[in-house]
């Protein structure tokens, strides 16, 4: 389970000192939470309304404004998200954390694929200038990323979308990355975006009102359950529910935070508390495959995300990868792509 967390409407602003003080019991369901979502070029619309649709149905079920929330972007004007529909903003991002007398509102950042370009040193300050008020930060599909380059993540738990995270590791290798829906460590959330938005925002509607409410809202979108925020985000499909399924996730995260020195087999068991046989069975059973094919396969896709997201030599990759060689990385890559790294990164 992720560490408990108390977000903008549970909470008092730090003062000085550092101290955080609690609103008293009766509090808890008089204020909104108020978000102020910063969308950066590319950003996912899946992601925008997987969070914002639940919200939006808790206030009508509740008859009450228990969320509020305002569209920025950095210079005031529309965005393009990676779908190519332009949506509307209320304001620029700049002053955002002026003029509130009160309190300040939580930021959320909802970013894509180019994540990285949006790195600015006038973003960078203002969410260290955030994080010094006490303002709790979310940070949507790769926005972790922009949190991590402002140095806010440097002992906090965090996630961010699987198709980043070899890079981020990487990246920012002093983090700890958990593959998961949601990770909130303090006033810091990081999400992995698209569907794992709607987990996220059921989370906050149970946490500002009563799981009756999340429960409605589920019925009203069809949606038969929502996912606890530390759900493996990169598990296949069917694993997630029964105790065989339960066991082979442990083990594939287990894989996944061993593929630069992979394990052998009998101690990926031993760990397990099973058999190497039952091992086995399991990987046969659930996904038609052996645990060495399924190790490879992750240290393959590892491999195309960080030749393709960074500029790491590829005899560096190799190793990050568990491959000593070089030269049997190479052939191992060509077998399982049907292309050479070097030809994949000339593309």
């Amino acid at each position: 389970m992720n560490a408990p967390y108390k977000h903008a409407g549970f909470e008092a602003h730090c003062e000085q000192g550092g101290v955080q003080a609690e609103r008293a019991p009766d509090q808890l369901h008089v204020e909104s939470l108020d978000v102020e979502i910063l969308l950066l070029p590319g950003f996912s619309q899946l992601s925008l309304a997987a969070l914002i649709e639940p919200l939006n149905l808790a206030n009508a079920l509740s008859g009450r404004k228990l969320f509020r929330w305002r569209l920025a972007s950095i210079d005031g004007q529309s965005v393009t998200s990676a779908g190519g529909i332009s949506v509307g903003v209320a304001r620029r991002f700049e002053g955002l954390l002026e003029g509130q007398a009160t309190r300040q509102p939580a930021f959320m950042i909802c970013a894509g694929e180019e994540v990285e370009r949006y790195s600015t040193h006038q973003l960078r300050a203002f969410l260290r200038r955030a994080a010094r008020a006490c303002v709790p930060l979310y940070a949507m599909g790769t926005a972790a990323w922009l949190l991590a380059d402002a140095g806010l993540l440097g002992d906090r738990r965090c996630t961010i979308h699987w198709s980043k995270m070899a890079a981020f590791a990487e990246s920012f290798y002093d983090l700890d990355v958990d593959d998961a829906l949601f990770v909130s460590d303090r006033q810091i959330v990081t999400c992995a975006g698209d569907f794992a938005a709607f987990d996220l925002a059921i989370d906050l509607v149970q946490r500002q009102c009563d799981a009756e409410l999340a429960r409605s809202i589920c019925q009203h979108l069809t949606a038969d359950r929502w996912r606890d925020g530390a759900s493996c985000q990169s598990a296949p499909p069917g694993l997630r529910h029964g105790a065989s399924g339960r066991k082979l996730m442990q083990i594939i995260q287990q894989m996944e935070r061993n593929v630069e020195d992979p394990l052998p087999l009998i101690e990926i068991a031993r760990w397990a508390a099973l058999s190497r046989r039952q091992v086995e069975r399991l990987f046969e059973r659930l996904l038609s495959t052996t645990p060495r094919q399924y190790y490879i396969k992750l240290r393959m896709r590892r491999a195309r995300q960080l030749i393709e997201l960074t500029d790491m030599p590829i005899t560096d990759i190799a190793i990050a990868c568990g491959f000593m060689s070089p030269s049997y990385f190479s052939k191992s890559f060509k077998d399982h792509f049907n292309v050479l790294p070097s030809q994949l990164r000339c593309c």
